[in-house]
């Protein structure tokens, strides 16, 4: 056997490679070790998110038209669709802000967990043309999300959730 000895360059590549490991699937680490070894993690809320929320808004078809807002809501761990989800959507459009009822909705997801909502167009509010998306339903944990469109000119967002039972 050959000795070798502890060198500056082996000590910093396993001090970096205990490090990202600790902050990847620490408690407070990026991937959580349960989520890692379930597989699919949940989403989690977005700080902002819930501003102008209303509990239990209407199911609608559309709330105007020429911008749709779309995604899929997918249970953690596995991976399945959810079928009858509720999603509420709420933004600031060209028919008025975000308390606005007009520019408050629910849509149910499908069968393969997508769901779509055609809307009035989004505009700037505090700058940023964004959305607001939630799951509130109580079956899974409460997700709040806010997808920041790159454009006020796009003319859709997309919105995925991934939601852990409650």
């Amino acid at each position: 056997m050959t000795y070798r000895p502890f060198s500056r360059r082996s000590f910093l590549a396993t001090t970096a490679g205990l490090a990202g490991t600790a902050l990847l699937s620490g408690p407070l680490g990026i991937v959580a070790p349960a989520a890692a070894a379930t597989g699919l993690a949940p989403t989690r809320s977005m700080r902002g998110g819930s501003n102008n929320y209303r509990p239990n808004a209407r199911l609608v078809d559309r709330l105007g038209s020429g911008f749709f807002v779309r995604g899929k809501v997918l249970r953690a761990g596995d991976g399945a669709p959810l079928k009858g989800v509720r999603i509420q959507i709420w933004a600031a459009t060209v028919l008025g802000g975000e308390p606005d009822p007009v520019n408050h909705g629910s849509v149910l997801t499908r069968g393969d967990g997508s769901f779509e909502l055609e809307m009035a167009q989004i505009v700037p509010n505090f700058g940023q043309p964004h959305a607001h998306l939630a799951y509130d339903d109580g079956a899974f944990q409460t997700v709040f999300l806010r997808p920041v469109m790159p454009s006020a000119r796009d003319k859709s967002v997309s919105a995925h959730f991934v939601l852990a039972s409650a």
